[in-house]
């Protein structure tokens, strides 16, 4: 039996950072908002306390922040040919439960795209032809510039209190900072955090290259902050446990620590927790609402004047695919846009090891690091290279968990004495260089329904078909060729180079970062929103999050996610509610 409650004018799905930046502006327009969220509610100060945050077991290996496979998970195959299976171990992206979602769990490494990003096959066909770009590659504009995100990419640094330094302060080049971003309207609202040993090294190593190292842009706290919702951080301890775990001490920007103390004092937000949304309710013409289920299994119908979707990528889709709204993708034909252009991230490193040099690993933060970005995007000519697109090159020193993390040189053995002779001799003495890199997206690419498995409420599995491309593997070599060149100018002993694996695993943990499957662009026929994040088939329907990346710029996404979010909620205030019905004419 399902119950039908009260309507409110806007029910938004999953309550992490976007869908947090959401309630926030809309309750400024005095609307009735209602977050639900699937997991639980957790306090900062008492849930992820400084006394228990740390714990390696809990959290990185019982991954006590991640959502449960035994309840909801996906199936996976690199191709076509092969039959995907359910996963019960998820390493490759950590979809988060719980208020906040993924956001609790980040590194808090909080980049902006480059321009040439939003523009990637005009752009590229205009500067080296149309034959490079592979027929199967199906890449696209965004209809989106990095000009009109700007100001929003703005916002969200200063509510988070980003720590940094511009490079590019409204057309002039600054000096210490990224040469190659675009430019920005102000610097960032605190300076970088202060660095340890290993990125200084890196950094020298690289200036003598004649690259130009900058300090990442951290979402830890370089010092305290209050931001422009009245909301404070407090500065980063450098404990090292940032990735996959929370911050009790309020020195990680989250929703939690920087959004939700505002909202949660408006009288017209409400939040329901344990709400597990099974699909968006329609017309054909218009979302009705949503249906949920409470953790006691009873069943609801939440009507709404408008729907946001706010969950992990992967759930976006699932939900437009099971709600039957928009066309699915289809690989053999190539029509359809729901499940098209999924795609991941390419991650190598190497790591450089020393007799005497002693970095502390155990001193860090998730975002804390030096980068050079000479070779991301196209900040440098390829042609002749058999590959577009490109990443950043870094030295972050995010920890030295003590499971975790045990570095050791070529031709170590996998266990026994020599294993743990190697493990004390290198955990203090080694200085890891990584690389990051951009993902294409490709024809035979995409998510789709399992045909065989279902979930727990009777729903088709997600399936996702992914494996790395030629492209892909040509840049990432490309770029481990340059930072093998910086580590071995780092004057270590001895190195050892980790290339990007393939065929695809998704088991082990490499980046976390998945895009694609409800992407945006300029028209109906290419994509499943506009560049307002507004649905193409639904008006009142909008969908939030890295789904709409058309392809995988080499950044991490956050940054971008949150100015696409705000972007979308500045159209919905001065646009839609004044004249409800599609921000763009197709």
């Amino acid at each position: 039996m399902t119950t039908k409650l009260p309507r409110k004018d806007v029910v938004i799905v999953g309550f992490g950072w976007t869908g947090a930046i959401m309630a926030e502006q809309l309750t400024l327009e005095g609307l009735d908002v209602l977050a639900l969220e699937r997991g639980l509610w957790r306090n900062t100060s008492t849930d992820y306390a400084v006394t228990n945050a740390q714990d390696e077991v809990r959290y990185r290996y019982r991954d006590e922040l991640f959502e449960s496979l035994s309840r909801e998970t996906l199936t996976f195959r690199n191709t076509q040919d092969q039959t995907a299976l359910p996963m019960r171990m998820l390493g490759s992206f950590l979809p988060g439960t719980g208020v906040g979602g993924s956001g609790v769990h980040w590194n808090g490494q909080t980049w902006r795209f480059l321009p040439s990003d939003f523009q990637a096959r005009s752009h590229n066909e205009e500067r080296y032809g149309g034959d490079a770009i592979p027929e199967d590659m199906t890449i696209q504009d965004w209809g989106v510039t990095y000009d009109e995100l700007e100001p929003h990419y703005d916002t969200f640094e200063k509510i988070c209190g980003i720590a940094g330094k511009a490079g590019n302060l409204n057309g002039r080049i600054q000096e210490g900072g990224n040469p190659f971003e675009g430019p920005r309207s102000s610097e960032y609202p605190t300076p970088p955090m202060q660095m340890v040993k290993a990125p200084m090294v890196f950094a020298d190593a690289a200036r003598e290259l004649g690259y130009a190292p900058f300090p990442g842009p951290s979402a830890n706290m370089s010092q305290a902050y209050t931001n422009p919702l009245g909301v404070q951080l407090a500065p980063c301890t450098y404990c090292g446990f940032c990735e996959k775990f929370a911050c009790g001490n309020y020195s990680k920007a989250t929703a939690s620590t920087t959004i939700l103390p505002a909202l949660a004092r408006r009288d017209n937000f409400s939040l329901r927790t344990g709400a597990m949304v099974l699909r968006v309710l329609h017309d054909g013409k218009q979302a009705t609402g949503v249906e949920y289920v409470n953790e006691e299994g009873q069943v609801f119908h939440q009507p709404a004047d408008m729907v946001i979707l706010a969950a992990y990528i992967t759930h976006n889709v699932h939900l437009m695919l099971h709600s039957g709204i928009g066309q699915p993708y289809d690989p053999a034909t190539g029509q359809g846009v729901v499940g098209k252009n999924y795609a991941y991230q390419i991650v190598s490193g190497v790591s450089v090891f020393y007799d005497d040099l002693a970095v502390n690993p155990f001193i860090g933060a998730g975002a804390l690091g030096q980068v050079i970005d000479e070779f991301n995007g196209d900040n440098f000519d390829h042609s002749g290279l058999g590959f577009i697109g490109g990443g950043y090159i870094a030295q972050w020193q995010t920890n030295g968990r003590p499971i975790e993390s045990h570095p050791v040189p070529d031709g170590t053995p996998k266990f026994g004495l020599g294993w743990k002779q190697a493990v004390r001799d290198s955990y203090n003495h080694t200085i890891k260089v990584g690389t990051h890199g951009a993902v294409m997206s490709y024809r035979s690419n995409y998510l789709d329904l399992d045909p065989t498995y279902k979930d727990v409420y009777g729903r088709p599995l997600m399936r996702m078909t992914f494996d790395c491309k030629p492209n892909d593997i040509a840049m990432s070599r490309y770029i481990t060729e340059r930072a093998t060149e910086i580590a071995r100018a780092m004057g270590g002993r001895e190195i050892k180079v980790s290339q990007a694996k393939v065929p695809y695993d998704i088991a082990p943990y490499q980046t976390t970062h998945n895009t694609g499957g409800t992407m945006m662009g300029a028209t109906p026929q290419g994509s499943v929103i506009n560049r307002y994040l507004q649905s193409w088939d639904l008006p009142n329907l909008f969908l939030m999050g890295a789904g709409a990346f058309p392809q995988n710029p080499g950044y991490n996404p956050t940054g971008t996610v949150a100015a696409l979010a705000y972007h979308s909620a500045k159209a919905i205030r001065e646009q839609y509610l004044r004249n409800p019905g599609p921000l763009v004419q197709a």
